[in-house]
């Protein structure tokens, strides 16, 4: 490991926060570094030095941008004490709800995208990692039973579903009332399928 990978300069931790913004407000379909170090207060053979070319570039915006979504994750774990599949999943709308984060979240579903379309681009295996790191964490809010069991794994897969489908129908639409209680009909059918009552 060198040691600039070892320990990032100041300025490029300024940089690359800088680029995330952007990314938010432009996407990364058409990034180009021109006016990308223009709008960073950079230049392009800066941004090239600290990030290697345009690939390293979108590479350390990707992992920027899922350090957002890791840390919603990270605050879901209750080892000790696991929340419950819905109220683990009533957290994750409420959040992924928030119009404060549609942009972070469109960034989410051009890369998704990407990395399915073009699986050999700096976004490789972004839409299989976002899968597997929340299918973990909906994992660790089950109780042990539930979470080693073959239904459990159904259970987290079809509430991740959900909650991804529902994510793209509100960024198409924008109509967070409607998706909200969509999402709220299918929480309480898991829910009441928890109470015994199915």
């Amino acid at each position: 490991m060198s040691a600039k990978t070892a320990k990032p300069s100041a300025r490029r931790a300024q940089l690359l926060e800088a680029a995330h913004e952007y990314a938010l407000t432009h996407g990364l379909t058409d990034l180009s570094l021109r006016p990308l170090a223009e709008a960073v207060g950079s230049s392009t053979r800066v941004l090239m030095f600290l990030f290697g070319n345009k690939d390293g570039l979108v590479r350390a915006l990707l992992e920027r941008a899922r350090a957002d979504e890791l840390a919603l994750l990270a605050r879901l774990r209750r080892d000790d004490r696991p929340a419950g599949l819905v109220p683990a999943a009533e957290e994750v709308w409420r959040w992924l709800a928030s119009a404060g984060h549609r942009p972070l979240l469109r960034l989410w579903a051009e890369t998704y995208t990407r990395s399915l379309v073009e699986p050999d681009g700096p976004w490789a295996g972004f839409a299989r990692a976002t899968v597997d790191d929340w299918l973990d964490v909906l994992a660790a809010c089950q109780p042990e039973p539930e979470r080693d069991s073959a239904d459990g794994a159904v259970r987290r897969t079809l509430t991740l579903a959900v909650l991804r489908g529902a994510l793209l129908d509100l960024l198409a639409t924008g109509d967070e009332p409607r998706v909200t209680a969509a999402v709220h009909h299918q929480l309480a059918l898991l829910r009441r399928e928890d109470h015994g009552d199915a």
